[in-house]
């Protein structure tokens, strides 16, 4: 993993272990090297094998509404809060295909909120970025974004929101306009905006302590005083160097906001 933090400035160490050895492992037998010292070296000195590399070991799962009593808890105790502000600036960090920025979209337009927003999704891996960019998802998923849609509280045909063109489904170009999508490194890069809702869902699992920390500090650092934390199911602020000052806005749903800056 040093060798690719040398070459490349991505940094894996702090990864967790086991998640990144299963990973690689994989990659190693689908690609068929004879030796792990062929592997490494491909890896060293073929960028565009890196790229593959970066996107088979980064962890790319995500739906739309995915957890649809989460997103219900949006729409019914947060949004009414970031519609008392003049302007909305949301992060998706580590956000993948981009469905969960999506979503927020439709949340946000159903609320009459969307004009006045600005979301940001970003992720470590530049080629699901461009997925993301694009707006385009499989067809076959959209059964089940449906009926997430209509177990998160909403109430339009969800299909009013994308065209279907034989197994592809654009979403709304209209929604595109409100995001901005672009590659960032929670370990290793800086905060860029103060934002009212950062979601940081089911990333950092794969971390080891140390890097947890890390990202929790840079998320705080990047969420205005009163804004919103959420994390996923598995995650917690609890035992965090920043839990003091954040308050459990919902008792079921992972979502924080913060009471106490340092002074």
């Amino acid at each position: 993993m040093q060798d690719l933090f040398l070459h490349y400035g991505y940094d894996f160490t702090e990864y967790s272990k086991t998640s990144l050895q299963r990973r690689v492992q994989r990659l190693f037998t689908l690609d068929k090297f004879p030796s792990f010292a062929e592997f490494r070296y491909r890896l060293k000195n073929d960028p565009h094998y890196f790229r593959r590399f970066v996107e088979e070991i980064t962890v790319n799962v995500t739906e739309m509404l995915r957890d649809p009593g989460f997103y219900k808890t949006l729409r019914a105790k947060i949004l009414p809060v970031l519609a008392t502000y003049p302007f909305i600036r949301i992060w998706h960090a580590g956000c993948s295909t981009g469905e969960e920025v999506y979503s927020m979209a439709i949340l946000l337009r159903e609320a009459g909120l969307l004009h006045k927003s600005l979301l940001y999704g970003t992720d470590i891996n530049p080629q699901v970025i461009e997925r993301a960019r694009s707006g385009i998802f499989p067809v076959s998923q959209m059964q089940k974004y449906s009926s997430n849609y209509l177990q998160s509280g909403g109430h339009m045909d969800f299909s009013s929101y994308y065209t279907a063109n034989y197994d592809l489904a654009k979403f709304d170009t209209a929604l595109a306009e409100k995001m901005i999508f672009s590659t960032h490194n929670l370990a290793s890069d800086f905060s860029f905006n103060e934002f009212q809702l950062i979601l940081c869902r089911n990333v950092l699992i794969y971390f080891e302590r140390g890097l947890q920390t890390k990202v929790l500090n840079l998320l705080d650092s990047s969420l205005e005083n009163f804004g919103f934390l959420a994390l996923g199911n598995k995650e917690s602020l609890r035992f965090s160097l920043i839990a003091d000052r954040y308050r459990q806005f919902d008792g079921k749903e992972k979502i924080w906001r913060k009471v106490n800056e340092i002074h």
